[in-house]
């Protein structure tokens, strides 16, 4: 599988950021708002909100109009941990891990289930 931050470079690239938010100081907001102005596609999927940043956000992974490229995770390791079950379901691989979103049971899943991951921020990757 190629490197997360190679998959950046690549034109078409699209990401699912779990946890996209609107709260003021929340990362989820943060981190949607930097790729999204760095030009990438980003799909917001947070089942407790129907928009972010005014773009529609989706309630699961499974809803998204089409598959991402990688999956970006911004929630506690317990949300986490269930996504990744989904992830797993749909054959979405890539996935990124932003600070607190991971835990030893997380990281173990990933490894069991061979995802194509990466444990850092994705804005200092991007910038």
């Amino acid at each position: 599988m190629p490197a997360l931050t190679t998959l950046l470079s690549q034109s078409g690239t699209t990401i699912a950021i779990v946890g996209a938010t609107d709260t003021p100081g929340k990362f989820g907001g943060i981190i949607y708002r930097d790729l999204k102005a760095k030009g990438f596609k980003v799909w917001p999927v947070n089942p407790m909100r129907k928009t972010v940043d005014n773009d529609k956000a989706y309630a699961s992974l499974a809803e998204l109009p089409t598959p991402p490229t990688l999956v970006n995770f911004v929630v506690p390791p317990e949300d986490t941990l269930d996504v990744l079950k989904q992830c797993l379901n749909l054959g979405l691989m890539n996935v990124w891990l932003q600070p607190g979103s991971s835990n030893a049971d997380v990281l173990r899943f990933l490894e069991a289930h061979q995802f194509n991951y990466l444990n850092a921020c994705i804005m200092v990757a991007t910038w």
